[in-house]
């Protein structure tokens, strides 16, 4: 509600119902020791409600627009205040803090012709009481709708990929163009945040799978790319180690070695790869190989008495 509840904000609080108790009690006092007739105690109980009436509070964030005779005549409040019983009138309590309210876009077609729902939320306050409460009728509900307007004519100058993409953007576009619409009401709009947008189901399916597919085709690109970089370097040192055989002897043996360190592990060479590494024969490769080993007890050999 923009508008807070006259009957809890009006002549019914606390100071003015104790004021009229108080003269309340003090009239039929005085009548009942008759000082006073009937008619004296009936225009000291209607002055007494009419001065009651006049008393108004208003909370601290509060603003209480007061009318004369139907003409605007200031703005009461904070706290306790008074006006002209009969004459003067409070037309509304208007709040001036920061205030939301939501509103949304549905089934809203994007420039690329996409339907979409999108959930939005505007914090705004009343900047200027006066102007709020002569300019506009039921202010918050205009807020709402210029909102919603808003959203739906940004929603159809933007293609999906922007919405899904630069949502700040939009929320501070949608914001300038509120604050523009609401300042002639003596209100501003702060802060725009768009909440959620929902696209249909199928259409979400499919933009997975594109981007699943774009994946696979970057990490695709990626291991090409590292395989050519590979090549590079092992076209690199080939022409090192064609420069320098000895290097490639002792990468060579390097490469073996590494291999037959590893227990249980069963490395293949080329005999033509062992004559060019100088290793000898097969016995080479097998005494190589044992250093790695856990050593076995020895066995006694039994000699054949002749």
């Amino acid at each position: 509600m923009e508008t807070t509840n006259l009957m809890n904000k009006g002549w019914i609080n606390p100071i003015s119902t104790t004021v009229f108790l108080i003269l309340l009690v003090i009239s039929i006092a005085l009548y009942s020791l008759n000082i006073f007739g009937g008619l004296i105690l009936f225009l000291c109980i209607l002055a007494s409600a009419l001065l009651a009436s006049s008393i108004h509070i208003a909370d601290q964030w509060d603003r209480a627009v007061v009318l004369r005779m139907g003409k605007y005549q200031g703005l009461k409040g904070p706290g306790p205040f008074m006006i002209i019983p009969i004459i003067d009138s409070v037309s509304t309590y208007i709040d001036q803090r920061v205030r939301v309210s939501a509103f949304k876009a549905e089934q809203t077609l994007t420039k690329d012709t996409v339907p979409v729902n999108v959930d939005a939320v505007v914090y705004w306050t009343v900047w200027d009481v006066e102007k709020a409460a002569l300019e506009v009728q039921q202010y918050q509900t205009a807020i709402e709708h210029i909102a919603q307007t808003g959203l739906r004519d940004t929603i159809g100058k933007h293609e999906l990929s922007e919405l899904l993409q630069e949502r700040d953007k939009i929320a501070e576009d949608l914001q300038q163009v509120l604050d523009r619409n609401t300042n002639p009401w003596g209100i501003t709009c702060q802060t725009v945040g768009i909440k959620d947008i929902a696209i249909p189901k199928d259409l979400a399916e499919a933009m997975s799978k594109e981007a699943q597919a774009e994946r696979e085709r970057r990490a695709r690109v990626i291991l090409g790319t590292a395989e050519t970089e590979i090549a590079e370097k092992f076209a690199q040192a080939s022409r090192k180690y064609t420069d320098n055989p000895v290097a490639l002897h002792l990468r060579g043996m390097n490469m073996l070695f590494e291999g037959l360190k590893e227990k249980g592990s069963m490395v293949i060479v080329p005999s033509s790869a062992l004559d060019t590494m100088n290793l000898g024969a097969m016995g080479g490769l097998v005494s190589l190989a044992k250093n790695n080993e856990t050593p076995q007890k020895p066995v006694a050999a039994t000699v054949p008495q002749v």
